[in-house]
């Protein structure tokens, strides 16, 4: 007992507790909304076959979306999330403008007993700004 007593030991216990804490603060940020960063997702899409879902409307859609894409939009997925993937247990990376709407239907997604769900971090935005590719009107950027 006179480990705790001793003030210096308190001291460094509080540092070990305050660093470790900030150390895993962005991994358990993170962990709980799901998101990736582009490199992540393209690592996800080429060697996992990542399902990607593209929320946004069919016109934004057609301005650019990310290669292989699959579009339907947020008020339909709940209906048509069992027809674009057939696999549950295939990783689903969820897409749009920002990524804000993608978190909203993370639940959603889960909730349908798919096992694996990503959403892209910044959504198509961050995506573009990282200088991956996009395809326009069947033709690539």
């Amino acid at each position: 007992m006179t480990f705790f007593t001793n003030y210096i030991n308190l001291v460094l216990i509080a540092i070990v507790l305050i660093s470790g804490g900030l150390l895993l603060w962005p991994t358990l940020k993170r962990g709980g909304r799901g998101g990736v960063s582009t490199a992540e997702a393209t690592q996800l899409i080429n060697r996992r076959n990542a399902v990607v879902v593209d929320l946004r409307p069919a016109g934004e859609f057609a301005k650019g979306h990310l290669p292989s894409a699959r579009q339907v939009e947020f008020g339909e997925l709940e209906a048509k999330i069992g027809q674009l993937v057939k696999n549950k247990s295939n990783p689903v990376l969820l897409v749009c403008q920002t990524g804000q709407q993608s978190h909203k239907a993370l639940r959603l997604v889960k909730d349908a007993g798919f096992a694996e769900v990503h959403v892209l971090d910044g959504g198509v935005n961050a995506w573009q700004q990282a200088g991956m590719p996009v395809v326009k009107q069947g033709g690539s950027k």
